[in-house]
């Protein structure tokens, strides 16, 4: 498949989060490690728990790469896991603009939701920004998405959705970058460094984002034939500035 649009270079950015996963400093709910084990609002999703970090569930480091694994417990109920960079009192990585990038390589299956996304909340407001989610039921695509929630009053809300073609399988037989460009007035979402669609930035972002990774299931699809156990692999998370940031 040939990509369409411009591609980026984070070589000429100020790297400020780099996370190549040769250990992992993870808690439940922080505070004082980098990544917590669920949301920062404390808000599941999805049809797997997402549990606490434990000595063979649901995260491994082998060989520099992070392994979240979803699979069902002893009672049959699935679980997995996710990571978030910001605690429930906001301590940790958060970054308003620049370029927020995940090499991985998502696991095959019906049922299955893999995903990288960031999150932005000031007040009654917030930005989602969701740089890829993958529906296994659909091999030869991904989403990636703009949300503007209204908290007091969830259903009402601004959405945008774009539907980004892959090559059969391409996202689960071999590791490829997400990346997603955020500037004052435009979002730019990237694969393999092509920009394959952008939006623009909504005027409610004000606040930094927060960067969350997860390996969901459901999403609205069936899970009865989803592959036990399940794992996505996870090379590095950065995140970069622009130059003239500063």
């Amino acid at each position: 498949m040939t990509l369409a649009g411009a591609s980026i270079d984070p070589s000429s950015l100020v790297l400020t989060f780099n996370e190549d996963f040769d250990w992992l400093d993870v808690s439940a709910n922080g505070p004082g490690t980098r990544w917590i084990a669920h949301t920062p609002w404390n808000g599941d999703f999805g049809d797997a728990r997402f549990v606490n970090p434990g000595p063979d569930h649901p995260f491994r480091i082998i060989d520099g790469i992070l392994r979240i694994e979803a699979r069902k417990s002893a009672q049959g109920k699935w679980e997995s896991g996710l990571l978030a960079s910001t605690d429930g009192h906001g301590n940790g990585f958060k970054q308003l603009f620049g370029y927020f990038e995940m090499r991985a390589r998502f696991p095959a299956g019906e049922g299955l939701w893999p995903a990288f996304w960031l999150v932005s909340r000031e007040g009654d407001k917030s930005i989602e920004v969701d740089v890829v989610e993958h529906y296994g039921h659909f091999p030869d695509r991904y989403t990636a998405s703009l949300h503007v929630w209204d908290l007091k009053n969830l259903p009402l809300k601004e959405s945008y959705h774009q539907r980004v073609p892959v090559e059969r399988d391409t996202v689960s037989a071999s590791f490829h970058t997400f990346g997603v460009a955020v500037d004052p007035t435009r979002i730019r979402y990237f694969f393999d460094r092509r920009e394959v669609w952008s939006v623009a930035t909504p005027q409610e972002l004000k606040q930094p984002f927060a960067i969350l990774l997860d390996l969901g299931m459901g999403g609205g699809w069936p899970i009865n034939n989803t592959p036990n156990p399940s794992v996505m692999d996870v090379d590095y998370v950065r995140a970069w500035a622009f130059a003239n940031d500063g």
